[in-house]
């Protein structure tokens, strides 16, 4: 009150001249700040100059530290990490090869010839091991890498765009992890002691098709719909048929009902495009979100998920199970509640409530198949 009162006794001109002052002195005293423009970065893949491999790199994302093994995952918006294995890891995006190893159980399974012994639970391991890590870290460290421009737009935070490892490092784990899966696959063609090495066959025909999924010039990404039937056959037909073709024969049977679980796989893919609207929509590629927008995208999502497993529990009535028929459809009502409760009233805000809620009755209708055809 004293300085507010001592302020009203001093003249105008006074008062100018010392507000002046300060100004002068903040001037001072305030630090100059510079901007430079950025530099691009091109990273060249060693051992190459027609094939060059080059990207510009975004700024990094500014890292963040953690406990959780979120990162390790290789879910969306986790911490950036600094440890070079533990990105090697990232890329490989392990939350992936469930679904992949799911589905080997469910081959082994519905083969008829798996036995609870050391020699079997040993093979089915290693086939696991060829499914998950291997091949599917193959798929997903390529589809990292053919995204890395896309990714450095929308997703800067990824190990890739944001220069937490190189472009080299990145095609030597693609190659070490294709060689290593492959060589898997006719290991176990040997140990099965397969007259054909029809597991080998199926190794190299799913990597094709993550292949042509995720480069150019086909990209099959890029297009809504065959692109997620592609990802659904890779990660539900494909580890299925392995497991199966490994402990028994791959029948027709078989065939027809993980090619409908495809469709399934269709439609939980689309959960992962509403999720990317955004980025697909800023890069302009053609997800089914994008095309026809999330309220339609959400019930094409709902009734591939639905309408595919109904089929199969109508073939499964055909060839004369009905009991699983009916324990098939007991599991997919509970689907459709959560879709209800969640997933239709807003895709975005309850996708993760809806798929932890969903998934497990889904997997384990794939096992109540598996054991359908395998009596």
């Amino acid at each position: 009150m004293a300085s507010i009162l001592s302020m009203a006794s001093v003249s105008p001109q006074k008062l100018s001249s010392a507000i002046t002052r300060r100004v002068h002195i903040r001037a001072i005293l305030v630090p100059i700040s510079f901007s430079f423009p950025r530099r691009r970065l091109t990273i060249t893949a060693a051992g190459s100059d027609a094939n060059e491999v080059k990207f510009p790199l975004r700024e990094k994302a500014p890292v963040k530290t953690s406990s959780s093994s979120d990162p390790l995952l290789g879910t969306k918006g986790t911490p950036q990490e600094t440890d070079k294995w533990k990105i090697h890891l990232q890329l490989t995006k392990p939350v992936s090869w469930l679904i992949l190893v799911w589905g080997v159980v469910c081959g082994a399974a519905a083969s008829g010839h798996f036995h609870w012994n050391l020699e079997d639970v040993a093979k089915s391991f290693v086939c696991m091991m060829m499914s998950g890590p291997f091949l599917t870290g193959y798929t997903q460290t390529l589809n990292a890498w053919y995204d890395r421009e896309i990714d450095a737009i929308a997703e800067p935070y990824r190990p890739i765009p944001s220069g937490a490892i190189h472009g080299n490092e990145v095609i030597i784990q693609i190659w070490v992890l294709l060689a290593g899966g492959l060589a898997l696959a006719g290991i176990l063609d040997i140990w099965a002691g397969h007259s054909s090495p029809i597991v080998f066959y199926l190794a190299v025909g799913g990597s094709l098709l993550s292949f042509i999924y995720s480069s150019p010039p086909l990209k099959l990404k890029q297009n809504g719909w065959i692109g997620n039937l592609t990802l659904g056959a890779r990660y539900i037909s494909y580890p299925w048929w392995t497991g199966q073709a490994f402990f028994g024969t791959l029948t027709l049977n078989a065939v027809i009902l993980t090619l409908l679980y495809s469709i399934s796989g269709f439609g939980f893919a689309i959960i992962e495009d509403i999720k990317r609207i955004e980025r697909d929509t800023t890069v302009g590629l053609q997800s089914l979100p994008v095309a026809f927008g999330i309220d339609t995208a959400k019930w094409i999502c709902v009734g591939a998920i639905d309408i595919a497993q109904l089929f199969v529990t109508g073939y499964l009535l055909w060839i004369g199970k009905p009991y699983y028929a009916l324990a098939l459809l007991a599991l997919i009502i509970p689907q459709i509640y959560f879709q209800f409760q969640y997933f239709l009233k807003d895709p975005v805000k309850y996708d993760v409530d809806y798929q932890t809620s969903a998934l497990p009755f889904f997997v384990l209708g794939l096992l109540v198949t598996a054991f359908a055809t395998s009596h």
